[in-house]
């Protein structure tokens, strides 16, 4: 049957080609009628290219096909704000319906921002279907794989299919490595890095039945460099792209794409907090004990391309809809990293 319609474009292709030789000019210059912009027929020496079946392809030119969601479903952790509400909304705006994960509550002595709560949780479900979107709010702590896979079940179940899967539930730690407590290493590795994992192990199943799906996973720019006071943060961010690689190479058989997103500085409660700024400042060479948002935002902003002291949430949101989309159908294994520029000083 996957022979059939790239027959079909083939012949289509052809008639194109003729009509184009009559016309000349503008009629060149047009799409051809199956939507794709090449109007050469696909042969090599008379004998047709091999071509990917139209699962395997990002399909034919049309409007928006890079953001277009509709009848997807998605499943999103650590949604109760920041980027993750973010890429919540943002899903929905395009037309997903949303399963909206967090903890929303305490997670580790490890973490230096406050804890989200059910309300929290509660509000980004409420954007969700404030764009006419289904969306629901779960409870769940990505550190239980148990619980993810039940929840993986009854969403399945329910909504009939997992379209997307975005892992961003994360937390952050600062302080050097010589003054960590136990707490302070695997807290945060077990819920970064094996908490992603668990995600993917979870609902990955439920693509693989269905020969198809996108899962995007949350790393970071310190995922990418040594991060002074932070490195347990670090070192689950790089682990989390060595995860993704791996899972893209074992997934790619089943039709399933994985990618990550490196975002650079972004305000979020993960970010917002007076030990954060005075790192970012002093990343700069600066030394400041208790820097306002404003000083720290004049010091950095000069360093970046974009002349932005840190990006927001809703800036990182339109890549996971990409990534999500049909338009990213040979994209795996890739990390895109969104950083008002940052990432360009990287080596």
């Amino acid at each position: 049957m996957d022979g059939e319609p790239n027959a079909m474009r083939r012949k289509l292709l052809v008639g194109g080609a003729v009509a184009g030789a009559a016309f000349a000019g503008a009629a060149a210059a047009a799409p051809t009628p199956d939507g794709r912009s090449d109007t050469e027929p696909r042969q090599l020496d008379g004998k047709a290219m091999p071509e990917p079946s139209p699962d395997q392809s990002a399909g034919p030119i049309k409007p928006g096909r890079g953001s277009m969601l509709q009848g997807k479903v998605a499943v999103v952790t650590g949604s109760a704000r920041g980027i993750g509400r973010a890429i919540a909304v943002e899903y929905a705006a395009n037309g997903a319906d949303v399963v909206c994960l967090d903890i929303c509550g305490f997670v580790s002595t490890a973490s230096n921002a406050k804890p989200a709560t059910p309300g929290d949780l509660e509000e980004t479900v409420r954007q969700v279907k404030a764009y006419g979107r289904k969306g629901e709010a779960i409870k769940a702590d990505i550190r239980d794989i148990a619980a993810l896979r039940r929840i993986a079940d009854d969403v399945d179940r329910r909504y009939g299919k997992i379209d997307i899967v975005v892992a961003d539930a994360a937390i952050q730690r600062w302080v050097p490595l010589l003054e960590m407590t136990d707490a302070d290493w695997r807290d945060v590795i077990d819920n970064n890095l094996n908490g992603t994992a668990n995600t993917i192990r979870a609902f990955a199943p439920k693509m693989v039945a269905r020969k198809k799906g996108r899962i995007i996973v949350l790393s970071s720019m310190q995922g990418l460099h040594g991060t002074k006071d932070a490195s347990s943060y670090s070192a689950s961010k790089w682990g989390i792209i060595g995860l993704m690689k791996s899972a893209a190479m074992e997934l790619g058989e089943h039709n399933i794409t994985v990618n990550a997103l490196l975002p650079g500085l972004v305000d979020t409660a993960l970010t917002r907090y007076e030990k954060r700024f005075s790192e970012s400042v002093g990343e700069e060479g600066q030394k400041i004990a208790d820097p306002t948002p404003q000083q720290a935002w004049d010091i950095r902003a000069p360093t970046v391309p974009l002349k932005v002291g840190w990006l927001q949430p809703d800036d990182i949101s339109p890549a996971a809809v990409f990534l999500a989309s049909d338009a990213a159908a040979q994209v795996t294994g890739a990390e895109y990293q969104v950083t008002g520029g940052d990432s360009a000083k990287d080596v």
